[in-house]
């Protein structure tokens, strides 16, 4: 194993990566491919041969020291990964570019100052939370109201730069930015404004901006806020779904759950919930979304996607109250849905219906998202641990595995590889010949 302690500047004409191993684009976004945390199609024939045992001496590559602080997921392409970092304190934000073959930084530029940031008052959360998206050429990343930026993949050369998007995060950013066509859609759900904006992904101009049209119950007979708070909040991140043949963005916020048509920002339906705080994203399939309300009365609801306006009394297929994740994002892998709650309770529900089929206690306290691969479901603790288990009507763990810190990021993969962002390090992890 090669680990990495520093980083080291390097010319740009002789940035060459390796990767010649690797998928060229692999994992572009928080949650992968297709936005959901499958790795491989439940039905895949060739498993992808990701590893289920690893440690600090067993299976892993290298390991580098990421500096200052972020809980963002790694996004990989072209035989690099970019995540983002944050000084504590909140004053200055990086994005960073790892090589995927030797674990070297290749980047770490400073591309945001703020001089005044809000005290977060969240130990759960940090300021570069949310995730980058990469496409070829081109990766976007964001730090909620401090700064959006977009940089030349192969030059470094940042293309444009916005941070005159407001909002009051009053615990930190969440949401991660997704792609769609032409668009970079930002979710920025505060205090004190809520909505939605879509930028052209090759200018940084915004496009649409889309006001959340939730029915706020902590309102003066002014209209305003009675009181600071997180009851406006949402951390999730969206996901762009195929429903008959048309695009559709659902979207947790504050108080309710979202349908949108992602091309003009468009509100198509929505379900009314008393959750704020929403984090985990939803998941789809079979024209039910997934979404977990949140904080304050935590629900999973399967919601029928072919509603129009308030379908909070029509279009709820089925929902549970029943030890439901408030930040780790599920997965639904066939006709079986995967979650585990911030607390360590794991479940398997029938997609179809929400019966329980299984219910174990695993160790530990949980924030990362949920990943399936080869038929296995990974689940990694916020101490550092990580249980394999089966994806299957019957629980059955496969492996236990520990790292020195703790797991805030989501993984990421890549070929045969994870990328896993501990607290403190990025690993490579993959079966060792």
């Amino acid at each position: 194993m090669i680990v990495k302690q520093s980083f080291r500047w390097y010319p740009i004409v002789s940035l060459l990566f390796a990767g010649v191993s690797l998928a060229q684009t692999a994992w572009p976004q928080f949650r992968g491919p297709s936005g959901n945390g499958l790795a491989t199609v439940p039905e895949a024939a060739e498993p992808r041969g990701l590893p289920i045992r690893w440690s600090e001496t067993e299976n892993v590559k290298w390991k580098t020291a990421i500096p200052y602080q972020g809980w963002s997921t790694p996004v990989v392409t072209d035989g690099q990964i970019w995540l983002t970092t944050a000084t504590p304190d909140g004053h200055d934000f990086f994005a960073i570019c790892v090589d995927t073959e030797t674990g070297e930084i290749r980047l770490n530029k400073q591309l945001f100052r703020a001089d005044d940031p809000e005290p977060l008052g969240n130990p759960l959360n940090c300021y570069a939370s949310p995730s980058p998206v990469v496409e070829p050429g081109r990766v976007y990343v964001h730090f909620g109201s401090y700064g959006t930026a977009c940089l030349d993949t192969k030059t470094f050369a940042v293309l444009w730069k916005r941070s005159d998007l407001p909002c009051r995060h009053y615990r930190g950013p969440g949401s991660s930015p997704i792609l769609f066509q032409n668009l970079l859609i930002l979710t920025m759900d505060g205090v004190d404004v809520q909505y939605l904006v879509a930028l052209d992904k090759k200018t940084g101009q915004t496009l649409w901006k889309t006001d959340r049209t939730a029915n706020w119950d902590d309102l003066d007979d002014d209209g305003k806020p009675r009181s600071e708070g997180d009851l406006r909040k949402a951390y999730s991140t969206p996901l762009v779904v195929d429903v008959n043949g048309t695009k559709q963005m659902l979207s947790v916020g504050a108080k309710a759950v979202y349908g949108y048509d992602p091309t003009d920002g468009r509100e198509l339906w929505k379900v009314q919930t008393p959750a704020f705080s929403g984090a985990a994203s939803p998941v789809f399939g079979n024209g039910i979304a997934y979404m977990v309300t949140g904080f304050g009365s935590t629900d999973l609801l399967a919601i029928r996607t072919d509603g129009r306006g308030d379908v909070t009394d029509t279009h709820i297929a089925w929902k549970t109250g029943s030890m439901v994740p408030q930040t780790p994002s599920p997965v639904l892998v066939g006709d079986l849905f995967f979650m585990i709650n911030d607390t360590g309770t794991a479940a398997c529900l029938e997609a179809t219906s929400g019966k329980q089929l299984w219910r174990e206690r695993i160790r530990g306290n949980y924030a990362a998202s949920l990943l399936y691969a080869d038929g296995h479901v990974y689940c990694f603790s916020r101490e550092g641990r990580a249980t394999v288990f089966k994806a299957s009507r019957k629980y059955e763990v496969l492996a236990t595995n520990v790292l020195d810190a703790g797991f805030m990021a989501s993984p990421a993969i890549c070929g045969k590889a994870l990328f896993l962002r501990t607290k403190e390090h990025l690993y490579r992890v993959e079966t060792m010949q």
